[in-house]
Order: C-alpha cells, then structure tokens, then sequence
C-alpha cells in the first residue's frame, strides 16, 4: 500500500505547491511510483508540470462535488512514473458544495483508496486554509509535511495547524503522524534564518527534517517553464536539496 502525505501549511507562501512538485518529480526519480493531488483552487501543481487545466477530461473538482472515479482521472506527467489529478478554480466552489454531503469528511480519502495500492506514494498539495477540502486532504493522509519558511512570521500558524490535526487525529484519522517540519527559502548567510531552524529543533526536535530548501533562483523559474527544477537543471542546489529531502523520507520508510 502506498503512503499518502499531505503538504499543508494555513500559511500562505511558504513553499507547498514547490515542495509537492519537486518532490514528486525526486521521488520518481529515485524509482518510486508516485501520484500528486493538487487540491488547490489555484492549481499551480498541474500547471507546474506544463498541464493546462482546460485539458483535462475531470479534475479533483469532478472528483470530490460529482462522484467521478479518482482511478482514471489521473493524467501522466513527463516524468516516468508520476502521475497527476489536477485542479482548476472551480474548486473554489467544492468547500460550499461538500457542506451537505453525506461524511463530509471522508469523501477524499474513500476516492484515495482507489488508487493506495497503485503507488509507493501520494502526494497532497493542500491549499492555504483550513477549509472542509484541507480537513478531507488531513483525513485521508498517514502523514502531513509542513513546510516551514526561514522568515519572521514563521512559526506564526503553526499552533493552530497542530490543533487541527490534533483534532483530526482525535476524531477523523487515528493513524495521522506529522512526517515533518521542511524549513524552505532558507539562507545559511542570514542570522535569522539560522534562529528560526534552531528555534525548529528545539521545539519538534527529530520531527524536523534534516534536509532544508534553499533559497534558489532556479527553484524560482522552473514552474514558469511547466517543470520540476529536476529537469529544468538538475545541478542546482533546488534540485539537489529536494533529491536529499525524497532520500530523507525513502529513508524513513523502508
């Protein structure tokens, strides 16, 4: 059975979608079969792998509002063995749209068992809020990464994303665990950055990942070239950091 991982973060801007996109294209690349779910209106997963949206047959939206079959709404990627259930903005809508529908929470997670055994991993790329979609991603998931970004406001959410999977862990998925704590857009020069990666390990300790994403210009470029940085250049430090991360979790699982 595959393992499946939500990246979830309330905060906006601290490197999600990033972190979803190139870890995938990592973890193909090291042999797994891997699937991303972008559940996020903004769909910046899909057109980070250079997949219009308009294209799609259905999307997650399909999914989760009309009851599509998630086994068959997948579309491959250019990376072998990553595949993708893309997003458009009609999900905006989906969080109104599940309110009345029947277990609520669970609807992800029962299209997710579909696919489970299908792949070594899956991957939700959450979006910025703690809405019905997020708590159905948390729902459906064994593990959540939370990405963390090297500036000041960093720590700030964080407690009230640790309620909420509290809370889920209470009463919707026993088995929910925190992968860990990622730091992104991080800058060895900056004394700050540096302070925030400490004031990290003390707090969660062996919960903090120990690979940390750099702040990278090629990281910065590639989505608005449709690729992961693997393959936009794969000697730089993004590409790298995120090869080291999807060892890191290999890692942990074997």
């Amino acid at each position: 059975m595959g393992k499946i991982i939500a990246i979830a973060n309330q905060k906006g801007g601290v490197g999600k979608t990033t972190t979803t996109i190139n870890l995938a294209a990592s973890l193909a690349s090291l042999g797994q079969k891997v699937l991303i779910v972008d559940a996020d209106p903004q769909a910046n997963a899909t057109s980070g792998y250079g997949i219009d949206p308009r294209t799609m047959a259905s999307s997650i939206y399909e999914c989760l509002v009309d009851g599509y079959p998630l086994k068959g709404s997948q579309v491959q990627t250019m990376i072998e063995g990553l595949d993708l259930v893309g997003s458009r903005i009609d999900l905006a809508g989906a969080e109104l749209e599940l309110i009345n529908k029947p277990d609520r929470e669970n609807v992800m997670r029962n299209l997710l068992n579909q696919v489970v055994d299908d792949y070594d991993y899956i991957l939700i790329d959450c979006s910025p809020s703690l809405g019905i979609i997020t708590v159905n991603a948390l729902t459906a998931a064994h593990s959540v990464i939370i990405p963390v970004q090297a500036e000041y406001f960093a720590l700030e959410g964080i407690t009230k994303l640790l309620n909420t999977i509290r809370i889920i862990k209470s009463k919707l998925n026993p088995g929910l665990e925190i992968e860990g704590f990622l730091l992104t857009m991080y800058d060895a020069r900056l004394r700050l950055a540096n302070q925030i990666y400490e004031d990290l390990k003390s707090h969660f300790a062996d919960m903090v990942f120990d690979t940390v994403i750099p702040r990278n210009i090629k990281l910065s470029e590639a989505p608005s070239h449709g690729l992961p940085v693997i393959l936009y250049d794969r000697e730089s430090r993004g590409a790298t950091s995120h090869l080291m991360l999807a060892k890191e979790i290999v890692g942990r699982k074997s």
